[in-house]
Parts: C-alpha cells; sequence; structure tokens
C-alpha cells in the first residue's frame, strides 16, 4: 500500500511528535513513523527525565492542543538560583521581576509523551505508524518515497529527520555533523524530600560539573519532589549509579546541602552521556532535521529540548506559509528559510552553553573568582540581568508564531 502525504516525519518523539502535530492541526497531511512502540515509553522504566519548559515553549504547547494535558504535571519555575561551590557570590532570577508569568515549567518526559501521543490520535491529516521501522527511503526531484519493513510506502513532498542526535537519516544524507564528547555523564534521578522546594530550581556547578534540583510536582506517595539532573565525570558515574540507595542518597545531599530537609531517591536512577553536535546544514533538497538530529548541547542551561521545539516552530510556519502560497514546500528556497531561521540562534546557543561547561566544571582558583564576579555582577544589574531572564525564557528575537502562542 502506498500512501501519499504532504509530510513525512521519522521520529516520534518530543520534537518530531510536536511537529507532526503543528503540521496537522493547521491541516498538512503528515506520517510519523517512529521504530519505538509508545505504550513501551509510557512505562515508568523507560525514562526517568525531566524538562525545563521556557515559558515561549509553552505558549507552542497551548497553541498546538498540547498543554491542556500536561497542566496536572507542569510544576512553575518561580525562581532560579545559581551557586558556584561554596562561594557566597550567586545569581538569582525571581519571576516577579518580570510579571506573574512562571519563568517556565518542569514536566516528565512521560507525561509530556502521553499527551503527546493522545494528541496524534485525534487528528484527521495524521497517520501515526509506529512501531514501524525504515527500510529505505528514495529521494526524486518531484519528492520522497519511504519504504517501511512491513513493505508499505510512503510518498511525500518532504522528509523530516526528527530521530535522535545519532541521526541514521542525518548520515545517509550525507550531512556532517561538528561533535566531540565532554568526558561527563548526566545521573538522573527523582528525589523526595522533606521540606517544600516553593517553585525554586536550583543550580550548583560542582569541579565535575553542573548539579541541578529542579521544582516537580507533588506525588500522593512521595510527598515532595525535585528531579535531580548530576553530571559527573564518566569515570565515576557508574561507581556513583552502583552506590546503594542510602549512600546514593547521602551523595544528593552532600552537593545541595540542607535546604530540603532528609531527602530519598524516589524511583530508578537512569545516565546519559553529554557531548556537542552540530550539523554542518539543516537542509537538502526534499530534506530537513529538527532538533537532537540537527543538534545536541550540554544540559547546563536546560535548553535542549525548547531549541528543539523552536526549530519546530520555525519550520511548521516555513511549510504552512509555503503551503498556502502553493508552492513546493520540499523545494530547497522554502527549506533555506527555514535554515536561515534557526542555524544562527542555535549556533549561537552552542556556543554559549559549550562555554559555560568549560568555564564552570573546573576547580582553578583565577576561573572561579571571574566567574563569581561575573554573576554577582550580572545579580546586580537590573536591565542586564531582566535580558538573560527573557532569553531563559525563549522570548527573545524573531519568534514564529507558535512561539508568540498565535494559531499557523
Amino acid at each position: 500500500m502506498t500512501e501519499r502525504v504532504d509530510v513525512a516525519i521519522v521520529g516520534g518523539g518530543m520534537v518530531g511528535g510536536t511537529l507532526a502535530a503543528a503540521l496537522a492541526e493547521a491541516g498538512l497531511s503528515v506520517a510519523l513513523v517512529d521504530r519505538a512502540d509508545p505504550a513501551e515509553q509510557l512505562e515508568q522504566a523507560y525514562d526517568g527525565r525531566t524538562v525545563a519548559i521556557a515559558h515561549a515553549t509553552h505558549r507552542l504547547l497551548q497553541a498546538t492542543g498540547l498543554w491542556t494535558r500536561l497542566v496536572p504535571h507542569a510544576e512553575p519555575i518561580l525562581d532560579i538560583r545559581v551557586t558556584d561551590g561554596p562561594s557566597l557570590l550567586f545569581l538569582h532570577y525571581d519571576h516577579r521581576e518580570l510579571g506573574e508569568d512562571p519563568l517556565g515549567y518542569i514536566v516528565e518526559n512521560r507525561a509530556i509523551r502521553r499527551s503527546l501521543f493522545a494528541r496524534l490520535g485525534g487528528l484527521e491529516t495524521l497517520r501515526f505508524r509506529a512501531p514501524a521501522a525504515l527500510a529505505r527511503h528514495i529521494a526524486m526531484p518531484a519528492g520522497v518515497t519511504l519504504t517501511l519493513a512491513d513493505g508499505n510506502e510512503i510518498d511525500a513532498a518532504l522528509l523530516v529527520a526528527a530521530d535522535g542526535s545519532d541521526s541514521a537519516l542525518r548520515r545517509a544524507a550525507g550531512i556532517a555533523s561538528a561533535q566531540w564528547d565532554y568526558g561527563q555523564t548526566a545521573i538522573v534521578c527523582t528525589m523526595a524530600h522533606e521540606k517544600p522546594h516553593r517553585g525554586i530550581a536550583h543550580e550548583r556547578f560542582l569541579p565535575a560539573g553542573p548539579f541541578a534540583v529542579l521544582p516537580m510536582t507533588d506525588d500522593p506517595v512521595h510527598g515532595h519532589r525535585s528531579s535531580i539532573v548530576w553530571t559527573e565525570k564518566k569515570a565515576l558515574a557508574p561507581a556513583m549509579l552502583a552506590l546503594p540507595e542510602a549512600d546514593f542518597s547521602f551523595e544528593l545531599h552532600r552537593r545541595f546541602g540542607p535546604w530540603l530537609g532528609e531527602v530519598r531517591v524516589a524511583g530508578g536512577r537512569w545516565s546519559y552521556p553529554l557531548r556537542f553536535a552540530h550539523a554542518e546544514t539543516y537542509v537538502k533538497p526534499r530534506f530537513a532535521l529538527v532538533g537532537d538530529a540537527a543538534h545536541t548541547m550540554h544540559p547546563i542551561a536546560g535548553q535542549g529540548l525548547n531549541i528543539g521545539l523552536r526549530d519546530v516552530a520555525a519550520l511548521a510556519e516555513v511549510l504552512v506559509d509555503a503551503k498556502r502560497l502553493g508552492l513546493d514546500i520540499g523545494s530547497a528556497a522554502v527549506l533555506e528559510r527555514y535554515q536561515r531561521w534557526r542555524r544562527f540562534d542555535n549556533q549561537v546557543l552552542l556556543g554559549v552553553t559549550d562555554t559555560l561547561n568549560r568555564l564552570f566544571s573546573n576547580d582553578l582558583a583565577p576561573l572561579r573568582l571571574v566567574r563569581d564576579l561575573g554573576m554577582a555582577a550580572v545579580n546586580r544589574l537590573g536591565p542586564l540581568k531582566h535580558f538573560f531572564m527573557r532569553h531563559a525564557m525563549g522570548t527573545v528575537g524573531d519568534l514564529p508564531r507558535l512561539l508568540r502562542g498565535e494559531a499557523l
């Protein structure tokens, strides 16, 4: 059987799925292909991560109909506190300095997937094929033909790769990627604690890397909860992950102090290698990269999913506008507009996060002095601090309609 659609997306994760929902909501026909079983992705053991949803990303999720189901699972970020080890100097973002809106939200990945899969099932012009494997694809001047492992075919004007940082489609397209390994591992878990977090996200810089405590919604079983993103040297991470629960909880407590009272691990532990990657181009005729397939960044600023969804907002707007004008949505001219919109912005943020990680993930006294004085200066200079706050909220720059909360 051959199905004909406007856009075929390979990779049904949070970026690829959101792009599919945005395009289908705007009337384009979409085929979304993912090799993972949606039911397995909703199991507790599949993924223990949370994501920071910036204020502008929150608008996008509202505009695409995904936010309603997330409201009970989204914890507002009211304050962000950044400290450098034992230093008394700090950086503090208070949401009240810019108005009443939260700086963002912390949401479990599993809750986002649940909302996403429910939304995908209710869109008439969308076909979600999962689990389904892509056997091969052929790009031609007039379109792309995808052949699935079950023999079914999809003809599309455009193929979008949303298949992650190790993108097979990016490699098949001959697109090189600048990349390196940070020699760090992110240890991720949920922590139950005695005292309420009061909506405070705390990032503490330690010699091995940043240690983040991110506020989560309360749980009927575990009570007050926070998500831990603990950056550790790659060589030491396996030993930390293997610690008995009491010892692991002690290590958590030792790194961020007593401000949340007694703590314990609530659930499993996960680890993820950290690396940098940036594709040399995001587009070719009939082909585009989004999200981690185009760029992979250090989690030091909590912006990974946000920049992926900014790709979604820009690409969706470019494609919908072109379709309405009767243009070929897979043409180089149309796709180049998307690349111009996103590549420089992503390159700047990738460079900033890479520099911050290198600056803060060490214990050199001269660098400690420079970064501590820098944080203190930003904290005292209101206009500069407010600019950085708006940047963290994703409200700076040439925003696509979805990031402004507007329909396509």
